[in-house]
């Protein structure tokens, strides 16, 4: 770990430290992430650790409860992954998901076995009798199965409270010891009752009483910086246009003031407007200290006649490294570097369970010099993106920016297939604007996790008027997601596809063909390259 990684694990303010907190400990599943951000819905603070988690970790939190991810494997695999035993010495409230449920029942002496069929999709369950985890359901409810082992014995202590078609221990407890399990993934929307079932063990088994609000958030946060920072700290703040860096920088700035500089550095690389909607929210509607360094033409010449799209994610950074930094030296008495780091940078950057942070390059200044000996605030890396936005409307940002779809850090440079030049870029701003206006005026902005236009690499033949035309095609892309971690392509109308279809090719000079993407992700990504 370098130093600066060290620094930032040991300055960022742990949230777990002042509010009652449940932790998920990961065993793989794709929707592990999922579980705490539901807990967190119910302004329950929770942190998600790997499965190997040491108890030293949870040392100063207000541990209220614990739950056990689902996970690929199987229990009685020599090699699969068990809970630590501090889980069933702690004498908290356990609740088991799936491959959790199986686990605990393995551990505490139930039998857990190979299915004779897989039970996958939509389940209804029935009620056998009443627990404080069921409370307020229907005798019957639907659920959301994915499983191929099945418990075959409880273990001591325990009953079965519910059952499935294919499960005859869907749902189990030990109401003594607070021990619950579930065969189905309560955090997943096709399972209606979720939530219902997640608060029924937050709130009333666990005992939390859900103070993880927005207003805690930032009358904690904005004290957190300035002990951090000290009475004569300066701060460095690289605003990008996107709500992480915005918010983090309007936190920085309800802290200390004017002893916060704000750099943009404008790539000629943003959506249409975007630069200057920038300049306005940070000098006019929240004033700022704010450096705006328009370098396009220098972005611009790195990417002359490049073509590989990873090629262009380095020029793009490290043309960003520089500039950033030479923008950085001219404040005087700078002390730290603020970055925009949520909780799944920390996540997905944990090597191997221990939790190392590794910062981003594009999104969030990363790649400098390690001489510029500037400490990190990181005051948004225990949160969502869901909840940076709640923190945003709280702090009184523009909703167009806290509700702006996420952008790539290389912005238009990777949405641009092929060389990018001056020209390429202003068609897919006009383009990338309809397909923006066309999703708002349909009222589906919010509704959709991105949206928007990539200019191909490829001409294709048409006529307009009597003319024959050989133009670009654009693709058009949009997504519904809930971290982008996973993303299904949107079923959008047939007519608004085609007033969109129909506006670019009339509209955009250069254009005579627009194509829909329908791959999902996997086995796609979201952006082209």
């Amino acid at each position: 770990m370098s130093d600066l990684e060290q620094k930032s694990r040991e300055a960022a303010a742990d949230p777990a430290r002042g509010h009652e907190t449940i932790v998920v400990l990961d065993f793989g599943s794709q929707f592990a992430m999922l579980i705490a951000r539901r807990v967190r819905e119910l302004n329950t603070y929770c942190e998600f650790l790997p499965w190997d988690t040491p108890p030293e970790r949870l040392q100063e939190m207000d541990l209220r409860g614990i739950i056990l991810s689902g996970g690929p494997n199987s229990v009685y695999e020599a090699d699969a992954p068990h809970a630590p035993q501090w889980v069933w010495d702690s004498g908290l409230p356990v609740l088991g998901i799936c491959y959790g449920m199986q686990l605990m029942a393995h551990q505490l002496g139930g039998k857990v076995v190979p299915g004779t069929e897989r039970e996958y999709g939509p389940a209804k369950v029935q009620r056998e009798q009443d627990a404080p985890l069921l409370g307020g359901l229907p005798d019957e409810f639907d659920v959301w199965m994915s499983h191929g082992d099945r418990l075959e014995v409880v273990p001591p202590g325990f009953t079965s409270f519910a059952r499935s078609g294919n499960s005859p221990f869907a749902v189990m407890a030990d109401v003594d010891r607070g021990y619950y399990g579930l065969q189905f993934h309560p955090e997943v929307v096709h399972t209606p009752c979720g939530k219902n079932i997640l608060s029924n063990f937050v709130h009333d088994v666990c005992g939390a009483p859900g103070t993880w609000t927005p207003g805690n958030f930032i009358e904690e946060t904005v004290e957190n910086i300035r002990r951090q920072v000290g009475p004569t700290g300066h701060v460095i703040c690289g605003l990008s246009g996107g709500v992480d860096s915005a918010v983090a920088a309007a936190l920085i700035d309800r802290a200390i003031g004017d002893r916060l500089t704000c750099i943009f550095v404008d790539n000629g690389l943003l959506r249409a407007g975007e630069a200057e909607e920038v300049v306005s929210t940070f000098t006019r509607e929240m004033p700022l200290n704010l450096v705006h360094v328009n370098a396009e033409d220098e972005f611009l010449a790195q990417l002359a006649e490049v073509t590989n799209p990873e090629t262009k994610r380095v020029r793009i950074g490290n043309t960003f490294v520089r500039i950033f930094e030479r923008e950085a030296r001219k404040v005087e008495n700078a002390t730290f570097l603020a970055q925009g780091t949520l909780y799944p940078d920390v996540i997905e950057s944990a090597s191997h369970g221990k939790g190392a942070a590794k910062i981003k390059t594009h999104h969030n200044v990363g790649g400098l010099p390690a001489d510029m000996k500037l400490d990190l605030v990181e005051p948004l890396r225990y949160l969502f993106k869901d909840e940076v936005r709640r923190i945003g409307e709280a702090l009184g940002l523009p909703e167009a920016m806290v509700w702006r779809h996420p952008f790539p850090g290389p912005g238009l440079g990777i949405r641009v297939i092929g060389e990018v030049t001056r020209e390429k870029l202003d068609i897919l701003r006009l383009a990338d604007k309809i397909v923006m206006d066309e999703v708002r005026h349909a009222g589906l902005y919010r509704k959709l996790w991105q949206s928007f236009a990539v200019l191909t690499d490829t001409k294709t033949v048409g006529v307009m008027g009597d003319f024959r035309t050989y133009g670009y095609a654009v693709a058009l892309r949009a997504v519904v997601a809930d971290d982008a971690m996973t993303a299904d392509w949107a079923r959008l109308p047939h007519e608004l596809l085609g007033r969109i279809s129909n506006r670019i090719v009339n509209e955009v000079h250069g254009v005579n063909r627009v194509v829909y993407d329908i791959t999902s992700k996997p086995p796609g990504t979201i952006e082209w390259e």
